[in-house]
């Protein structure tokens, strides 16, 4: 029999306790095209202003599944802190947004071809999302805390990789979980492998992309690639898209949860609600396999509208 809180993987939780995502908060431009774009002149596109941002999207969907106590931690600039504020607590949020002076609000770029994968491409300038520093941190931020999660883009600058220190540290002190999706593999390769796998040391879930989980041990396939990564993680939740997910325990993958049927208008965020609404599930005491099919139920609904948030009422 399992201990409290205990499922069969060894991670530990505390029900009814809060979620604490820690990551980025950013301006979504989504551009939507069909075809190629079109070098030198114009390319016809439907063009929305969202909010975004991968931990303020696994925020929003955590809450959307029903975690009644979801916090986010995220630093944006005097330009639209006001908004991501009311857009962060309308989705059920409880912001602490640190408002910096100097840089603006990270802009992201969503170049969505509307075909039938309905495929993006970003552009990225991360602005103050990736100037949150220790001095951001409070350990009060994990009173109430069941779980802490960490958006993998805190990892690709010097003040947030500083950050990630210092709330780990303080997550362990007190026993309290953490998850880490990486986030991005064109970034990961820009930081380097080994330097990230020696950062997320000590993590319990690891909750990588199939592109993600294959550039981190330099296999080909995804399956393995899952089963290698959770020698080191406890559980590793390997995000396949339209093919699933894969749960890998370890040293072996331990299930492969279908995808739920989806029709495709944007992909964006559609592994951050994966990850929210895992995360959520998991909280409320799911089994890894269950929090994995609620993940893929959300994911589904995520790339059947235009934008990484879900939708609010």
């Amino acid at each position: 029999m399992n201990a409290p809180g205990t499922d069969r993987t060894g991670v530990h939780e505390k029900p009814g306790g809060a979620l604490l995502v820690v990551g980025d908060v950013v301006t979504d431009v989504v551009a939507r095209h069909r075809g190629p774009l079109a070098p030198g002149t114009d390319t016809a596109s439907a063009i929305r202003t969202l909010p975004g941002g991968a931990g303020a999207n696994v925020a929003c969907w955590a809450a959307h599944q029903g975690c009644a106590d979801v916090r986010l931690l995220g630093r944006v600039g005097t330009d639209a802190a006001e908004w991501h504020e009311r857009e962060l607590r309308t989705s059920g949020v409880r912001p602490h947004l640190v408002v910096d002076p100097e840089a603006a609000t990270g802009t992201v770029i969503c170049l969505v071809d509307t075909g039938a994968a309905a495929e993006r491409t970003f552009l990225t300038d991360s602005g103050a999302s990736l100037r949150l520093d220790p001095e951001d941190w409070s350990p009060g931020l994990l009173d109430g805390v069941a779980r802490l999660h960490l958006s993998g883009y805190l990892f690709f600058s010097e003040p947030s990789r500083a950050l990630v220190s210092v709330a780990l540290a303080s997550a362990r002190a007190r026993g309290v979980p953490v998850s880490v999706d990486p986030a991005s593999a064109g970034f990961l390769t820009e930081l380097g492998v080994d330097r990230f796998l020696a950062r997320v040391e000590g993590v319990d879930v690891l909750l990588p992309s199939r592109d993600e989980a294959c550039l981190l041990t330099g296999l080909p396939d995804p399956a393995d690639a899952a089963a290698k990564l959770s020698r080191q993680f406890p559980l590793v939740v390997a995000k396949q898209g339209a093919e699933g997910a894969l749960i890998a325990q370890g040293g072996g993958v331990r299930a492969r949860v279908p995808a739920a049927p989806a029709e495709p208008r944007d992909t964006t965020g559609a592994g951050d609600a994966f990850t929210g609404a895992f995360l959520a599930a998991l909280l409320a005491g799911a089994e890894p396999e269950g929090a994995a099919a609620q993940g893929c139920r959300a994911g589904a609904l995520a790339v059947g509208k235009v934008g990484g948030r879900p939708p609010v009422g």
